[in-house]
């Protein structure tokens, strides 16, 4: 089972996601049972790597702890596991914990994806408020995430 915990994580709930959220060519990634095995990653699938050069994509071994995400995410995490996933079962962030971790991140790369899950309805409001709350981070940081989340969801009435 690989833990994918960067954008890519968003095919798990939506297979057929908005091109705008597959822009990149890299999916974050750490074996679950074996996280510290996350260097193999980069070698076998990696960057330049013969699976890179054939499929166009590929991997990047990252840790358990690369991602900012609120408490509970692991019960929430969506199975892939078909024949397209040769024998391998991915398990990808919830795409409120993705965002979360995203909002966090705050990279501008960051904030277009999340303006995007947004635009397209794919995140709540609310359930991205009660993660927010679920998640640690110091308070200025919590008010930074806030501020993000409320420039995402502009109100629907105009004064």
């Amino acid at each position: 089972e690989l833990v994918i915990i960067g954008s890519q994580s968003v095919l798990g709930q939506f297979p057929d996601a908005p091109v705008a959220l597959l822009m990149s060519m890299e999916a974050d990634l750490y074996p679950r049972t074996h996280p510290e095995l996350a260097d193999k990653v980069d070698a076998a699938i990696g960057e330049g790597s013969a699976f890179h050069q054939a499929h166009g994509y590929y991997a990047q071994g990252v840790g358990p702890d690369t991602a900012t995400l609120p408490r509970g995410w692991q019960r929430r995490l969506v199975r892939v596991d078909n024949p397209n996933t040769n024998g391998y079962a991915g398990l990808c962030l919830e795409v409120h914990d993705l965002a979360i971790s995203k909002y966090v991140a705050g990279r501008q790369k960051d904030r277009e994806f999340t303006r995007e899950l947004a635009r397209h309805a794919l995140i709540d409001r609310m359930t991205l408020q009660k993660r927010l709350a679920a998640t640690r981070l110091v308070p200025a940081v919590t008010r930074l995430v806030k501020g993000r989340i409320a420039r995402d969801f502009p109100s629907k009435t105009a004064a």
